[in-house]
């Protein structure tokens, strides 16, 4: 069964483009992975959402995903941007439809 990335980002304003281009280079990295499956990044439409972005991915499997992000080139395209973009990810999978 697959498994769901929920990924929420802080963005400061002003900071869209910066963090639309941060979105990009991490997402072509992650489609180069085995497991990954798909991607997309949504943005809040109303000025009091607490998250302006939302990844929402899938993956084949927890192991998979894992090991894509404790890969040294994950880490060294994120680490710069860990403060910039405070997200808060998590693994979820689906219980209801």
């Amino acid at each position: 069964m697959s498994v769901i990335l929920i990924n929420p980002f802080e963005v400061a304003e002003g900071k869209e483009d910066e963090a639309l281009a941060f979105w990009e280079r991490a997402a072509d990295f992650m489609r180069k992975q085995p497991g990954f499956i798909s991607t997309r990044l949504h943005r809040a439409i109303v000025p009091w959402a607490r998250f302006h972005l939302i990844n929402i991915a899938e993956w084949a499997n927890t192991e998979d995903f894992e090991a894509a992000i404790s890969s040294e080139e994950f880490k060294k395209l994120t680490e710069p941007y860990m403060d910039v973009f405070p997200h808060y990810p998590g693994l979820y999978e689906v219980v209801r439809t």
